[in-house]
């Protein structure tokens, strides 16, 4: 039990498999991932975007490969990521098999559209023979035929019945190095069928809101359906789907991990609304200082708030804290504590070089207690 017995989450048992070199499930961190929205054949497009989100902090990356042009160029997609690229197929099982070869580190592949079992044994086969993992992903929009006929709309019992009957198929063939996810674009039934796969099953569990939206929408759906199944301990590696760039799902998952403790990386920053009490810009302040600190990776906090009635307690509880005064003056607080003024004119410079002096400060102590303990 912690001093706060109301943050903490009680993370759901699960075997842990590994996707390439990164382990998902058990007590390994939650993972984020993304997927490219590039033409795979345009290698050059595609690796250059891969960068973009390995930059922002991805741990996995799914391309698809819908044709045989495209999993003819995954193979040199996957030697230039640095992360673990997922092959994402649908319809042929073929693509399956081919992008295996290619060097993929796992196989997501849709039991209402992949075809018969005996083309499952052949991908099972391929992932077997080349140390791929399997995502089985079913979706409420693609169930099987049978399952629709069965239960007369996708609903949570359908998503799981979809799911336990390819994890029979995997485990029948002594596969046991997959994961699963049963998404859809409803968050309630998305939830719901989560939370009954995770008291039948032991694998892993890929969140997400399938076709969640746009950036503002879909972020919000998808922190509603994403973040109640972590808050409930549900949840190894998440994706969150936008109708946006995918640097921008990576930086949306990890704000939602963040937000519940889960995961840290990067600057958390504690802001106002603002108001006419607001001593500067508050909105463009944050705007301009959170693009600046895109390339901080160090965990840490920063709150800037417009003037004293929150600030000063606000910062209390930050790593840096800026609230804002009077006649352009604003105070500056290091660790909570009262330390100096900054005028308007400096004041974005001034707090972007006190953040990256903070990270490195972090740095070198990690580095140092790391050396103490070998």
């Amino acid at each position: 039990m912690s001093l706060r017995p109301w943050r903490d989450i009680v993370r759901r048992p699960s075997r842990q498999i590994m996707v390439g070199n990164v382990p998902v499930g058990g007590d390994a961190p939650v993972t984020v991932q993304t997927m490219t929205n590039t033409a795979t054949t345009d290698i050059r497009g595609t690796i250059d975007q891969i960068r973009r989100c390995e930059e922002a902090g991805a741990d996995i990356i799914r391309v698809s490969c819908p044709d045989v042009e495209s999993t003819a160029a995954l193979k040199q997609i996957v030697r230039a990521s640095r992360v673990p690229i997922v092959a994402d197929i649908h319809f042929h099982y073929k693509r399956a098999l081919e992008a295996a070869d290619a060097g993929a580190a796992c196989l997501r592949i849709n039991p209402g559209n992949i075809g018969s079992a005996d083309r499952v044994n052949e991908v099972v086969n391929a992932a077997k023979a080349n140390g791929a993992s399997i995502r089985i992903g079913v979706n409420a929009g693609s169930l099987e035929k049978d399952l629709l006929e069965k239960y007369g709309e996708p609903c949570p019992e359908a998503l799981v019945e979809s799911a336990l009957d390819h994890i029979k198929l995997l485990q029948d063939r002594d596969f046991h190095e997959f994961k699963v996810a049963v998404k859809a674009s409803d968050v309630f039934l998305a939830v719901a069928a989560y939370q009954q796969l995770a008291d039948a099953v032991d694998c892993p569990l890929h969140l997400g809101i399938t076709e969640a939206g746009g950036f503002v929408g879909g972020t919000v759906k998808s922190a509603i359906g994403i973040g109640s199944l972590l808050w409930f301990g549900i949840g190894d590696t998440i994706r969150v789907s936008l109708s946006a760039e995918p640097e921008e799902e990576i930086r949306v998952g990890y704000e939602i991990l963040k937000s519940l403790g889960i995961r840290n990386r990067g600057v958390r920053v504690v802001s106002c609304p603002s108001c006419a009490r607001q001593g500067f810009d508050v909105i463009r302040t944050v705007q301009a200082l959170e693009e600046r600190l895109q390339h901080i990776r160090t965990p840490l906090s920063l709150s800037v708030l417009g003037c004293v009635v929150n600030g000063p307690g606000e910062a209390r509880e930050t790593d840096i804290g800026l609230t804002g005064g009077g006649n352009g003056k604003h105070m500056v607080y290091l660790s909570g504590v009262t330390d100096h003024t900054v005028n308007d004119a400096d004041m974005l410079d001034h707090i972007t070089r006190l953040v990256e002096a903070k990270a490195a400060e972090i740095e070198a102590a990690e580095i140092a207690a790391a050396q103490a303990a070998e």
